[in-house]
């Protein structure tokens, strides 16, 4: 259990490990948590929000989310929990709720979770033991789970036939994500080398590291335009530029407040799907899921 773990985190933990069956969690994969680091929170770059708090909050407490906003009181986020934790924060402070990401046990560069954003906080290995796990995501009412002390999950996952962005283990992190305890690196996509998204990154408590990037041309969106839809083909050669999209594009799109959030959601699920660098999947990757990536620590 991490520092300061309360009462109603030791309760579901103990509520799913009594679930749960199967080998230990390899302790050298990570938890990450995939986001999009150039939206805003509070009105502020997501960056120089997170430096602000130093913490790293749920939808419950946030109201955001790169997936479905149902983090609320009888929400269908808070319906999951109470299934999957036994009620253990049915009347719970929203502080108090888990943080929610992915274990990268596939060791890919981009992040066990890419459908949530380009860029992703690798956790220290210590969140493990305060972690629970569910494969599918907790939106498909999943009735297998898991705890680093004992799991089905990656045999299941690997076994499955689910699209790439769809695939992941879910991890749910209880006591809280403190960026200085818990953080082992902020890893950024290339395409925000050199911008506001950088230096806010410096910032933080915690080393940068960097993976090749996304990218698809104007070309490559309309050839895998059944994907999402002809129409966030259209949004996205809309928006590209010198015929390229790329993550740093969308979030620069996604503030001029002229297109729907949803709609370029579509956009980077193919840009994610059809754009990710070479080599993004690595099974022979080294210890905590990494891939040889610039590594850079904060001055």
């Amino acid at each position: 259990m991490g520092p300061g773990t309360s009462a109603r985190a030791r309760a579901a933990l103990e509520h799913v490990s009594a679930a749960s069956e199967g080998p230990a969690v390899d302790p050298d994969l990570r938890i990450t948590l995939n986001f999009h680091p150039d939206r805003l929170a509070r009105g502020l770059p997501l960056l120089e929000a997170l430096a602000q708090d130093g913490v790293y909050h749920s939808q419950f407490v946030t109201g955001t989310s790169n997936g479905g906003l149902t983090a609320r009181p009888g929400g269908d986020r808070w319906r999951w929990e109470s299934r999957i934790f036994g009620g253990a924060y049915d009347d719970a402070d929203a502080h108090e709720r888990p943080v929610y990401g992915a274990l990268n046990f596939r060791r890919q560069m981009v992040g066990a979770a890419p459908r949530f954003g380009s860029s992703h906080f690798r956790l220290a290995p210590e969140t493990l033991a305060r972690a629970t796990f569910c494969y599918p995501d907790s939106a498909a009412e999943p009735v297998h789970f898991g705890v680093a002390a004992g799991m089905s999950l990656i045999a299941l996952a690997e076994a499955d036939e689910r699209d790439a962005l769809d695939d992941y283990i879910e991890a749910q992190v209880h006591g809280g994500v403190d960026l200085g305890r818990d953080v082992e690196a902020l890893v950024l996509e290339a395409s925000y080398r050199g911008t506001p998204v950088e230096a806010a990154a410096r910032l933080l408590p915690v080393p940068v590291e960097w993976h090749p990037g996304h990218r698809i041309t104007v070309a490559g969106l309309y050839r895998h335009a059944h994907y999402r839809g002809r129409e966030y083909a259209d949004l996205g050669a809309s928006i590209a530029e010198d015929g390229l999209v790329d993550p740093r594009v969308i979030g620069d799109a996604a503030r001029t407040g002229r297109h729907e959030l949803q709609h370029l959601k579509m956009v980077w699920h193919t840009l994610a799907r059809f754009g990710a660098p070479d080599g993004t999947a690595c099974p022979g990757a080294a210890a905590g899921g990494r891939t040889p990536v610039v590594s850079t620590p904060n001055a």
